[in-house]
């Protein structure tokens, strides 16, 4: 299985918090991420998008074909997230597009980091793939916008 994080773009401040929408400039980061993907994504894939404005909004640059998923929602936790893409068993590949702590917090446990939290940039995709048909996970790829 193939788990992509994919952490939405850079957002304005403000509340409420569920309708925050993309800046200029986050709007020009999930253009770059979605042109990536767009390059190096399976043909069959899953995509859950957290309801947050933000999130539709970094995912639109992709696609508008996404399930929304509640439990992915600000405050999520790992638990829900690797539950909502069910990891390791679907097979095939899933992207996320969600919120930090939570990714970072999905990051540190797929890497076998216990109780941490990693840092995802805003904008910024981890791509992991199952290993051995096991949780264990192997980091292929980190990407940010400013490297595109």
């Amino acid at each position: 299985m193939e788990l992509i994080l994919w952490r939405h773009a850079e957002a304005a401040d403000g509340t409420p918090d569920q309708t925050r929408e993309l800046t200029s400039k986050g709007s020009k980061q999930a253009a770059k991420i979605a042109a990536y993907l767009h390059r190096h994504l399976p043909d069959h894939h899953r995509i859950l998008v957290s309801p947050a404005t933000r999130t539709k909004q970094t995912v639109s640059a992709l696609t508008h074909h996404y399930v929304l998923a509640p439990t992915l929602a600000p405050g999520a936790s790992a638990e829900a997230v690797l539950h909502a893409a069910q990891w390791p068993d679907e097979g095939g590949t899933v992207l996320i597009v969600g919120h930090q702590p939570t990714l970072g917090e999905v990051a540190a446990q797929l890497l076998g980091c216990v109780n941490s939290t990693l840092s995802i940039k805003k904008g910024a995709v981890w791509w992991f793939s199952q290993r051995d048909g096991s949780a264990q996970a192997t980091l292929r790829l980190v990407i940010t916008p400013d490297m595109l």
